[in-house]
Formats: structure tokens, sequence, C-alpha cells
């Protein structure tokens, strides 16, 4: 056998007579196959209950009974997010930024109900989910596990005896890295299996699949890295551990959560409210579509009116209050897309400052890798938030066509007795309406957004690498 192999093997039989390493491994492998089951079994129920909601959402929405086209555009309807099949994974964004939306006429409202709202505070530092383990509590073992590997060795003396026998640093520093390299696979393997079984779920893809288990193999074996590499700078075991300890708590716990406050304070967001008052401020001065002397509508009366030919809205072939509504909804709507556009532009800016935090913290490139490729980031929140919002456009334009088609102007502009009867249409209209459907993200997509967490994460091993072949050098020439 190599000298590799012989400096793994010592390695591996002094972790196994640790009965306090043996037990916190067989923890944290009980606690994997936990979170995967526990995670795996809490997607497919909130899946199946968002389903069970959007279902009768879908039926009150269709059992409205005979009303006018508009009265129906204020009833709104409810759509709920569905959740992919990696979310079981990694749930990324979706308990803070909600999972259901009410859409409704002249409005865009936003996502409601996220879980960090209706919860105990203890949820904001993390799910127990087998990402969670992988990220914050695999390291943490390898560190308690790895940490005296080298430092171990110059307390007692042996290293010189390693180094005068024709052992190299290089190869000392590979037969220590091996054997931790080694106990990281065993730490990931239940997660993994974990993961596998959750990637077995329809609608999930190879790809996505392909980059986070990558990630992930890259992240434990740089923790294993630097734990080998801290245990060769440092001259005692005690220091190696306090100094890898103080590096997993600033890189891993500290920087990650500091980082959002801090984009939060570069970029401030825009509150709701401030929002709305913007919005409803600008509404006056697109126009008043109840004034009749107002510029901008009484152009557009009078365009109509040119198209069809006429020279009163009363001699109209469709109700002039139902053109009145799809103009007014794609002027609103034009307004709210370009409040969005700004909200969602402030964010992607906030985004970029926390990425950039990476340099300090390969955790938060991870992170980002992992919900990427699980569709659970920020962009998969956009995604549903734009196909919300173009379905609530389309059925309230749907709406608005049938108010303009099915209803005459003579009844919607009647007052007496029987008008409010003869304004309302068929309930059967109602079930024309679509149903709601979210269009998932492809493979290539996933991928292409994982891929910037990816290579943060591989620049940080090899990095690490070099550092390590740098620190073999100098454990050759000084081992002391």
């Amino acid at each position: 056998m190599s000298a590799i192999g012989l400096i793994a093997r010592d390695e591996l039989r002094l972790m196994r007579r640790n009965r306090v390493a043996l037990i916190a491994f067989a923890l944290l492998v009980v606690l994997t196959l936990v979170a995967a089951v526990t995670s795996w079994t809490n997607q497919r129920a909130i899946a199946a209950q968002r389903a069970q909601f959007q279902e009768t959402a879908e039926q009150a929405f269709d059992a409205q009974p005979d009303r006018h086209p508009h009265r129906v555009v204020h009833y709104g309807h409810f759509i709920y997010r569905p959740l992919g099949p990696l979310a079981a994974f990694d749930p990324g964004v979706d308990a803070f930024t909600g999972n259901s939306m009410f859409l409704e006429g002249h409005r865009q409202n936003t996502a409601n109900f996220g879980d960090v709202r209706q919860s105990s505070l203890l949820i904001r530092f993390g799910q127990l989910t087998p990402a969670f383990v992988l990220q914050v509590l695999a390291p943490l073992l390898l560190i308690f596990l790895g940490y005296g590997a080298v430092a171990r060795e110059r307390e007692r003396g042996t290293l010189r005896q390693l180094l005068a026998q024709g052992v190299s640093g290089r190869r000392l520093f590979a037969g220590k890295a091996l054997a931790l390299g080694l106990i990281a696979i065993f730490v990931g393997l239940p997660a993994m299996i974990g993961f596998a079984l959750i990637a077995r779920q329809p609608g999930a893809l190879a790809g996505p699949t392909t980059v986070i288990a990558l990630g992930y193999a890259a992240w434990l074996l740089f923790w294993a890295l630097v734990t080998i590499l801290v245990s060769a700078l440092v001259k005692r075991s005690r220091d190696a551990l306090l100094t890898l300890l103080a590096i997993w708590t600033v890189g891993v716990i500290l920087i990650p959560r500091v980082a959002p406050d801090v984009a939060g304070q570069a970029r401030p967001l825009v509150t709701r409210l401030e929002t709305d008052i913007a919005i409803q401020r600008d509404l006056r001065q697109l126009g008043d579509s109840h004034n009749a002397n107002d510029p901008f509508f009484a152009a557009f009366k009078q365009k109509v009116l040119d198209q069809y030919g006429v020279t009163r809205v009363e001699d109209l072939p469709v109700n002039y209050k139902g053109l009145l509504a799809i103009e007014g909804e794609k002027l609103t709507s034009g307004l709210f897309d370009r409040y969005a556009n700004a909200s969602f532009a402030t964010q992607a800016e906030q985004s970029a400052i926390m990425h950039g935090f990476a340099v300090l913290s390969p955790a938060i490139g991870l992170r980002r890798l992992s919900m990427a490729a699980a569709g659970t980031d920020l962009t998969g929140h956009r995604r549903f938030l734009d196909q919300a919002e173009a379905y609530r456009f389309d059925i309230v334009q749907r709406l608005n066509r049938l108010q303009a088609e099915a209803v005459s102007y003579a009844d919607d502009t009647a007052k007496d007795a029987g008008a409010d009867q003869r304004k309302r249409i068929a309930d059967r209209h109602w079930d024309k309406i679509p149903e709601f459907a979210s269009t998932p993200a492809s493979g290539g997509q996933l991928v292409r957004a994982a891929l910037p967490g990816l290579i943060v994460v591989a620049a940080w091993l090899l990095a690490t690498m070099a550092a390590c072949l740098l620190a073999a050098g100098r454990l050759q020439r000084n081992p002391r």
C-alpha cells in the first residue's frame, strides 16, 4: 500500500476509536435521514393542500350565479403557487414570500401567507431540510473529526519522524485529506440518498439535480481540505479547533445572516403603502373615465366613434362601458407593471450585493446554487408573480369583453326596477374562464441560474487546494 493509503488508513483508525466522533457521526446521519423524510412528506402535504385549495377556488369561481361581468371582476379569484419536486430538498424563499394571491380588477396584489409570518421566529434560522444539514451541520462534524489531523502529529512529535522517513509534506496532506474526504462522502451520503429519492418525483429534471449534487460534493470536499489546512498551519490541536469554529461561525452563520441586512440598507425597498400612494397619484394623472371632459378619455371616445362610424355611444354595436373598462385595465395594468418592475429591479440589486459577499463566504454561493437549481429562489418567485399577473390581466379582460359584447349599453346605463336583472349574463360564461396553470422553468433555465453559485464554490475549492499545496511545502521545510 502507498504511503498516502497508509496515512489515510491510520487516520480513519484513530477516528474510529473516538467514541464521541462516532456518536456525532451517527446522530448526523439520523438527523439527515429525518430531515429528508420530513421535508419530503411536508412538501407533498403542502403541494396536495395547495392543489386542494386551488380546486376549491376554481369551484367557487365557477359556481357564481348570473351576474354582471364587472361584478365578477371585483369578485376576484385565488391562485396558489405550486411547489416543484426539488423544493423538498431546498425550499428556498418559499417560507418568506407567500404562497397565494388574490386576483382582482384594477389592482395588483402580492403573494400572502408566508410561513414565516404565521410561525415561530425559529423558522428564520433555517428549516430542517437536507440542504440545511449539508450546508450548516455537516461542515461542523468534519471540523470535529479532522481538526487534529496534522496538529496532533506535531504535538506528539511524530510529524518530524514521518518527514524524516521520506514521507513528503504533500503525501501527508493527501493521506489526511483522503481520510477526511472519505468521511465527508459518508456524511453526505444519507442526504444524497434522500435527494435521489426526491429527484425521482415527476417533474424533477436531470440537469438541476446534477448541479446540486456537484455543488454539495464540492462543498464537503472544501471543508475537508480547510480542516486539514488549518490543522497544518497551527501548532496545537486546540488552536486548530478554535480557528475552525471561528471560520465556520463567520462563514456559515454570520455573513449569510448579515449580508441581506446590508443589502437592504444599501438598496432600500419601497414599502407597499408608499407604492399604493404613488400608484393612486399616477392614476389620477392618467385620466378620469367618469369625467366627460377628461382629455385622454374624450380622445378615446372619439376614436371609438370614428372606428365604428357613429356619432353617439348609444349607436355603437358594442357596449361602450365595456370598451372603457378594457382600455382602463390596459392603463392601470401598465402602471402596475412599471412599479412591479421597479421593485424587482431593486430586489435584483439587493441580491447582487448579497451575492457579492460570496467572496467572504462560499456558503452564500452554495445557497444561491441550491435554491436556483431547485427553482425556489427569488427568480422562481418572480416567475410565479409574472404568470399570476398575466393570468389576472387575461381573465379581467375576458370579463370586460363580456361586458362589451353580452350586455347592451342601454341596459348597462338603465336605472329602472328591472335594469339590474337585465344587466346580468348567464353563469355558464364563468366556466369558460381558463384555470390557472403555472409553467415551471426548464432544466436549462435552472442550470444557467445555478451556474454562478457553482462557479463560486468551485473557485473556493480550487483556492483551498492551492493553499494546501503551499502549506504542504511549508510543512516539508518547517515541521515544527
